[in-house]
Order: C-alpha cells, then structure tokens, then sequence
C-alpha cells in the first residue's frame, strides 16, 4: 500500500489533476454566476423599457379623415348635394403639457359632390347672383394648413380648437367650349366658377381620444369653411392618428 501511493504521488499527471480541480469552479458555483449575471442583464433591460414606453405620445404625426361635407348657404345649398371628405395630412404637437397641448398641420382634402336635379328650376342652378355658374357635380381638392390648442378633461381625453386656410381648386369635368357654348347660356350664365384656385378660410371644435394602443388617437373634426366667392360649407369628419 505505501509503495502503490508512492507511485500515485511521483506520477506527473496527478499534479495537474488537482490543480485543475482546485482553478475550476464547480457546477453549482457557475451556475450561480451565469443565473446572477442573467438576472442583472434582465432587470437592466426592462428597466430600461419601462423607461422608453409612454402609453400617451405626442408629437410629429400622420393623421387621415374620413366624413362628409354639405353646402350650407344658397344657391349651392339647393343645387348641390352633401357629399364625402377624405383627407391626409402631417403635423406636430410642438407644445405638449399635462393639460395643455398645441400643434401645427397641413393636410390634402379631397370633396365629391353630386348636382341635383331640380327639373330646370333656375332658382336651384348652380349660378351666383354674378352669374358664374359650376356645372353641377363637384370635385375639390384643398391644400390646407390650421393651427390647434387643446386641453385635456382626462388623461385620454382633449377637446380644442383649430382654425386656418387654404386653396381649394375643383377642376371642370366636361369640355370646357361645351361648358361655355351649351351649359352657361342655359342657365344665363357668363363664366364658370370651376377651373380656378379659390382661398378658404375654416375653424371649429376638435376632438380627441389617446387609445390603450400606443401612438394610435382617434377624433373627430367639424369645420365651418368659407370658400371665398363660393359659398359656406360644414365639414365633419373622424379622424384616425398615428403619432411617430
């Protein structure tokens, strides 16, 4: 026995055999590292989640609508009828508050009216009292930008204002000779109404509801537009929201 462990001990692979045991952590003691470094990491990283979430964000956005609009004052009123309203636009919520916010917005908004048929009565026709005249359907096209302040009854929840302007243009969709020859004439007419760019002024109340989805608001929009030698209009529109 004492000869066999003497052997055991001048051998040189036992040395080395020991010094690894000794240098290398057990089992146990790596797991209890790699669990401890995992767990720093995972408490490190949902800190900094929670830290970048806002459930309520405002901003620079992009914002589409979707209602109706109807001519309100005469002879429009009885010759042409409501019709739908689509718009897109972009803007930026520069001021942002706990109970106050304002924000800037451009938008193209796009009109479809349909003429009514009133059986060749001339006081339903389409025509101004300076006699220019549309043609009856309708098509417009507005460029606008408005300014909004808000504030906000809830932490969801902002009613405000917007007021602004713009160029509506709504294109003559027959042959203009024939408009001019066979349509004007018709009604006593001298020139067309369409065909040309036509400033507009608007302002009215502004809803808006933040949704349990991030960066998602929806609203409502009504406006009372004034197109300048035409005739007032009601916008009314919903609106959905993505802010970036």
């Amino acid at each position: 026995m004492f000869m066999l462990s003497l052997a055991l001990l001048q051998s040189p692979a036992a040395p080395m055999a020991f010094a690894a045991n000794d240098d290398e952590p057990t089992d146990l003691e790596e797991s209890d590292a790699d669990k401890g470094g995992k767990k720093h990491k995972t408490t490190s990283t949902s800190a900094k989640k929670d830290a970048q979430v806002r459930e309520i964000v405002r901003g620079f956005y992009a914002k589409a609508n979707v209602g109706g609009a109807l001519w309100v004052l005469p002879p429009f009123s009885q010759s042409i009828s409501s019709g739908t309203l689509v718009m897109l636009g972009v803007g930026d919520d520069f001021v942002d508050s706990e109970h106050l916010s304002m924000a800037w917005e451009v938008g193209l908004a796009q009109g479809l009216h349909n003429g009514i048929d009133n059986d060749g009565d001339n006081v339903a026709d389409g025509c101004l009292s300076g006699g220019a005249c549309t043609e009856g359907d309708l098509r417009t096209y507005t460029l606008q930008a408005n300014y909004e302040i808000s504030t906000y009854v809830t932490r969801r929840v902002g009613i405000g204002a917007r007021v602004g302007g713009g160029v509506m243009y709504s294109p003559l969709l027959m042959n203009r000779d024939y408009f001019n020859q066979n349509v004007l004439p018709m009604y006593g007419g001298q020139a067309s109404l369409q065909g040309s760019p036509v400033p507009m002024a608007f302002g009215g109340p502004t809803i808006e509801y933040y949704t349990k989805l991030s960066h998602f608001s929806v609203g409502v929009d009504v406006d009372a537009a004034y197109y300048i030698g035409w005739s007032l209009a009601i916008n009314a529109s919903g609106a959905l929201k993505y802010t970036f």
